[in-house]
């Protein structure tokens, strides 16, 4: 008998390279001359805390005024600003490393009423995975949003504190994505 090499329908990662990565979704959604720009790092990491060095990390956002540009955002009073597109894609390197450049966002209105706290929506790809793993990231400069918003009131504490960013000596977001294991990053069933 052979043995079949996979096929692009049985793994995702050396795959998203080829399809996804080298298009027109980059990761910076703002210009990065932009004074108001922040840069957000991290790591993906497997169930070992070995790099995902062939994985693609997505975030979708709404821009500084809380609105995401996006047809069903009819919210006309906020204003959608040139040149921020609210969605970005990010290839892992091979130490597992993403990075994005875009701008902090706005409050957000929760279905049930109320406001949710900046946060970026974040879609995983990686190899062994047939779908995608979906999070989201969290400021820490906005502790009292953070407690006020309704995603994380439901969570117990270990399980925010892996939704929130960490600032780092630059300056910049430090979010590492766990997929598995001790530290596991919450994941949302969607």
């Amino acid at each position: 008998m052979t043995e079949l090499d996979l096929t692009p329908s049985q793994t995702v990662g050396p795959y998203l390279k080829i399809g996804l990565l080298d298009g027109v979704i980059t990761p910076l959604l703002v210009d990065d001359a932009d004074a108001r720009a922040l840069t957000i790092r991290g790591r993906l990491l497997d169930g070992a805390g070995d790099p995902v060095p062939d994985g693609m990390i997505e975030i979708w956002q709404a821009n500084p005024s809380g609105r995401y540009r996006h047809p069903y955002d009819v919210r006309e009073q906020l204003q959608l600003e040139d040149g921020f597109v609210g969605f970005g894609r990010s290839g892992t390197n091979e130490d597992g490393v993403f990075t994005f450049t875009t701008l902090k966002p706005g409050r957000v209105p929760w279905p049930g009423g109320g406001q949710q706290a900046p946060h970026a929506l974040i879609g995983v790809f990686a190899r062994g995975m047939l779908k995608q793993a979906v999070t989201r990231m969290y400021f820490p400069d906005e502790p009292a949003a953070n407690a006020e918003d309704p995603i994380l009131a439901l969570l117990d504490a270990e399980s925010r504190r892996t939704l929130v960013a960490s600032t780092g000596s630059n300056g910049e977001l430090c979010f590492d994505i766990v997929l598995q294991g001790p530290g596991q990053t919450t994941f949302f069933a969607v």
